[in-house]
């Protein structure tokens, strides 16, 4: 009998613990751990639901793939938007229709069907050179001008952050056009693009170039790191497109797994990532700007001025994404 009982109670005991780590959530991250994990304990700490994260800097949307319905993926958060659209397009996603979500997030900046949506924005800026240029009022079209032949420095063209600049390009001014646009600027690059967006500032700072194609947030980071930060001390910071339709921005996001097996939980979560407190803590650390209309960027961020940024609903990019890189190839563009 005793023997029975303790059977038993072994047994309860391990239900338990397997009752307890299926409520928990889990997250595939393409974010670092030292954005996103602070955020989630505290989630943990004023909801009690616990969360796993499963970190990458690729694969996780291949991974889904292959796991299908035995993904125990509840939540993806992803680094850029083309990531959300792959997500999109091989049927991974649930659609969320969340009244909280969207009023913490502007509709430009979501789904139409709550297929995805962004948590963090950046500027795709212009860095100019302090001690040869200086401020620069330009727009993305004016890189082509004859004055900037072998002045402008930028990583591959096929890159996430440039496709999609380009895939904006399209909307606003036409495939044609826009073609015409990547041949000229093609034309005034300095080197073959090549390295991320830091090494391109690094480059102004070297004299290699005048003018470098940057997201916003890696003046920060430079700022910050000792060793990068006569890199940062080298550029002025620019907004192009202040005249018109304002700077093209980019996004990291968050989408909610096809086959989330706690998709409640999963819902408060994404509601808890665009509220106030969270976007608070993303814009600290990360020097992104916030997403939540009523969270300010952080104060280094702030210190850079104020902006007009280009409106264009971000599921225009996705529209526009195809023919962005068709162009990048018929033009050879990192050739």
């Amino acid at each position: 009998m005793k023997l029975f009982k303790g059977a038993l109670l072994a047994s309860l005991v391990c239900a338990s613990s397997i009752a307890s780590a299926a409520d928990k959530l889990t997250v595939y991250s393409y974010r670092q751990a030292f954005l996103i994990e602070p955020i989630l304990e505290k989630f943990t700490k004023e909801t009690g639901i616990g969360v796993d994260v499963v970190f990458a800097k690729k694969g996780l949307v291949e991974r889904m793939a292959r796991e299908g319905r035995l993904s125990p993926a509840d939540l993806v958060l992803t680094s850029d938007f083309s990531r959300l659209m792959q997500l999109v397009d091989k049927d991974l996603v649930t659609p969320v229709n969340n009244k909280q979500i969207n009023q913490n997030i502007p509709a430009e900046l979501r789904s139409p069907n709550g297929d995805w949506f962004a948590l963090t924005m950046r500027v795709r800026n212009l860095y100019s050179s302090k001690e040869r240029i200086g401020k620069l009022n330009l727009n993305y079209e004016d890189l082509v001008k004859p004055e900037y032949k072998g002045k402008i420095c930028m990583r591959s063209g096929k890159h996430a952050y440039n496709v999609s600049l380009v895939a904006s390009m399209i909307a606003h001014n036409g495939e044609a056009n826009t073609k015409a646009w990547l041949q000229g600027l093609k034309a005034n690059l300095a080197r073959k693009p090549q390295g991320n967006d830091r090494a391109q500032v690094k480059a102004v700072k070297e004299g290699l170039c005048d003018i470098a194609i940057g997201n916003s947030y890696y003046l920060g980071k430079m700022i910050k790191d000792p060793k990068q930060k006569t890199w940062a001390d080298a550029v002025v910071i620019n907004f192009p497109n202040q005249e018109n339709r304002g700077s093209h921005i980019n996004v990291s996001g968050m989408a909610l797994a096809k086959y989330a097996p706690n998709k409640q939980d999963a819902i408060k979560l994404m509601t808890y990532l665009s509220s106030v407190d969270a976007q608070n803590d993303y814009a600290k650390v990360n020097m992104e700007y916030p997403v939540n209309p009523k969270v300010s960027p952080s104060e280094l961020v702030a210190s850079w001025g104020k902006f007009k940024a280009d409106k264009l609903p971000i599921q225009k990019l996705a529209t526009n994404h195809g023919t962005a890189v068709k162009l990048l190839d018929e033009v050879k563009f990192d050739l």
